[in-house]
């Protein structure tokens, strides 16, 4: 019988650092989907807030912090990251685990939104997409997710099976930003 090993999905490529910039998977912990059954968002929300001690997040919104976040991912669904789903939340809304499904990168450095400009077609300037703002989008040409979770500092979300492209495409855009700062 074989035994298996699991691995972080970037696990031979990441981290990248070029210039000032750097890019490392980060550990999520648990990830899962939060749905709400028809007519029950608000119940979720409460039992959300009463379980994990956040809200639920609007549209394009994420609430929470590292280690325990609900990042909007769609009409009616927010991915609950870190804990494991209390199972209060069972009753409001269907819970599906996607844990193994995402690669987790936090993108971060003085050029980090230099960086994402080149992968992505959302408006990231500083007055638009702030502290907690998050979206559904491109990043290269996978679909993804781009959180903001501070100053300089972004999470992204790829399928897991797009891990060593998007290190691929990131590392390009890292040194395109970096060659771009050389005197």
């Amino acid at each position: 019988m074989v035994d298996l090993i699991a691995r972080p999905s970037g696990a031979d490529v990441f981290p990248l650092e070029v210039g000032g910039l750097r890019a490392v998977e980060e550990d999520l912990g648990h990830v899962t989907a939060l749905q709400p059954y028809a007519g029950s968002q608000s119940a979720l929300a409460e039992a959300l807030r009463a379980a994990h001690g956040m809200a639920w997040p609007a549209p394009n919104r994420a609430t929470g912090k590292a280690g325990a976040r609900a990042v909007w991912f769609g009409r009616d669904t927010v991915m609950l990251m870190g804990p494991a789903p209390d199972a209060a939340l069972r009753r409001h809304a269907a819970v599906v685990t996607h844990s193994d499904a995402w690669c987790a990168v936090r993108l971060e450095g003085a050029g980090a939104r230099d960086v994402l400009a080149r992968l992505t077609p959302i408006d990231l300037r500083d007055t638009e997409f702030k502290r907690g703002h998050t979206a559904r989008t491109e990043l290269a040409h996978m679909a993804g997710s781009v959180t903001r979770v501070g100053r300089d500092a972004y999470l992204l979300l790829v399928f897991r099976s797009f891990a060593r492209t998007f290190a691929h495409d990131l590392r390009d855009a890292m040194r395109g930003v970096a060659a771009r700062e050389r005197p």
